[in-house]
């Protein structure tokens, strides 16, 4: 059981140019895509995070079933839910304002103990900026670690909710040392500040750096260096990307079971290469449509 924790949100998504377009609402927020994805690609997935009970929430709890990934873990409440509108570069490329006051996620509180049979955990997005939330995701994530977790880090940096970028950017190290896998997009490595070299030593077993259409490169702690290129295709756009190729990754470690700091550690050209690809593969499959929509194992066409 891989388990996601993290927010749930609903994407306005622009159904044409121009601000005064049509905004489309789509299920989102990056643990959310990424648990979905999970549970698309065939991993047994479960989903950490509290849940409004409004319409929005019905919907988000109802994609998570559709995908097939175990909710016993998230929790509900009245509050309303995180609202992101998205603008759509010419590119693809995808900017966000944040609707978050006094919203569900925010109101996560770290459970005793996670679902049996959890194997890693994922964090990430703005769970880990959002107060009192974010350090209750801290919290799990020190737990999960200290029992021997894997744990995966995507912090998908949204610096318009990041009030004291110094003081985020120290959070984040100290996050280092329980974290056993780190994957960021190179605009997010900008803005931290660091290096994938730097970041190894504090604690993850591999570092993997997103470079949109240029693919994705992957550092380990022995010194080594695999990169692999993007997949051509015709961009809608690239909402959720990102938490495609974590899940892709993620999926990739589980059939490897190489869902451990040694096993990660152990992993060859080949090992790497073949995840790489496929991640790589994933991740064009949900630019070449609309919204946060991953792939299911049957569109694939190679294995991790």
């Amino acid at each position: 059981m891989i388990v996601v924790a993290g927010e749930a949100l609903i994407d306005l998504v622009p159904s044409a140019a121009g601000p005064l377009a049509r905004l489309d609402p789509r299920r989102g927020g990056g643990p959310y895509n990424t648990a979905v994805a999970l549970g698309r690609l065939g991993s047994p997935a479960a989903f950490c995070s509290r849940i409004s009970a409004d319409a929005f929430g019905e919907a988000l709890l109802g994609g998570l079933r559709e995908a097939g990934v175990d909710v016993a873990s998230v929790q509900r409440g009245a509050e309303p839910t995180t609202l992101a509108v998205a603008s759509i570069g010419g590119d693809g490329s995808a900017r966000y304002s944040f609707y978050v006051e006094g919203t569900a996620d925010r109101l996560f509180s770290a459970p005793d103990q996670l679902p049996d049979g959890t194997r890693a955990v994922s964090f990430g997005t703005c769970s880990l900026v959002l107060e009192p939330g974010a350090s209750a995701y801290e919290e799990l994530m020190r737990i999960a670690s200290a029992r021997g977790v894997f744990t995966a880090l995507d912090p998908n940096i949204r610096a318009g909710l990041i009030p004291d970028a110094d003081a985020y950017r120290a959070r984040f190290k100290s996050w280092l040392p329980s974290v056993s896998l780190l994957k960021l997009s190179e605009e997010d490595a900008e803005w931290l500040g660091g290096t994938p070299r730097e970041w190894l030593a504090a604690g993850p077993a591999a570092v993997v750096v997103t470079r949109g259409g240029a693919g994705l490169t992957v550092f380990t702690r022995d010194g080594a260096e695999y990169a692999m290129p993007g997949e051509p295709v015709d961009v809608v756009d690239t909402i959720g990307a990102g938490d495609t190729v974590n899940a892709a990754l993620l999926h990739g470690l589980a059939a490897r079971d190489a869902l451990s700091g040694p096993a990660l550690a152990g992993l060859d050209a080949d090992g790497w290469t073949g995840l790489l690809r496929f991640a790589a593969r994933a991740a064009a499959i949900t630019c070449s449509r609309a919204g946060a929509e991953p792939p299911y194992a049957s569109e694939m066409g190679i294995s991790p």
